[in-house]
């Protein structure tokens, strides 16, 4: 995805897309603390508490993907770079944690 990321005062980055068109990328809050999710370590730390192992599969290189355990099917598949995360990614995050994450559009 080309363009030029913006940072605000607080340090949250979005990206403004080539061309002058805004993108609505959106960024990945975890609720509880209202904190901002900035790399695979910060999202790594939440997830695991929440029952969330990083798998690393041989067989897709460049994917990194969350499972939640043998009693539950939920499988989370991510861009091995936390920069090429698109909004389908973060809703996924979200979808699948409820009441803990959401994607928040901080374009404004």
């Amino acid at each position: 995805m080309a363009g030029v990321w913006h940072f605000s005062k607080e340090g949250v980055a979005r990206l403004e897309a080539g061309g002058g068109v805004q993108s609505k990328l959106g960024t990945l809050v975890y609720r509880p603390t209202n904190q901002v999710i900035n790399s695979y370590a910060e999202l790594e730390v939440r997830l695991a508490a929440l029952g969330w192992m990083r798998l690393q599969p041989a067989q897709q290189p460049g994917v990194v993907q969350f499972h939640k355990g043998p009693a539950c099917n939920h499988l989370i598949t991510l861009p091995s770079d936390f920069r090429s995360l698109k909004p389908m990614h973060l809703l996924d995050i979200a979808f699948k944690n409820r009441d803990l994450f959401e994607v928040r559009d901080l374009t404004h």
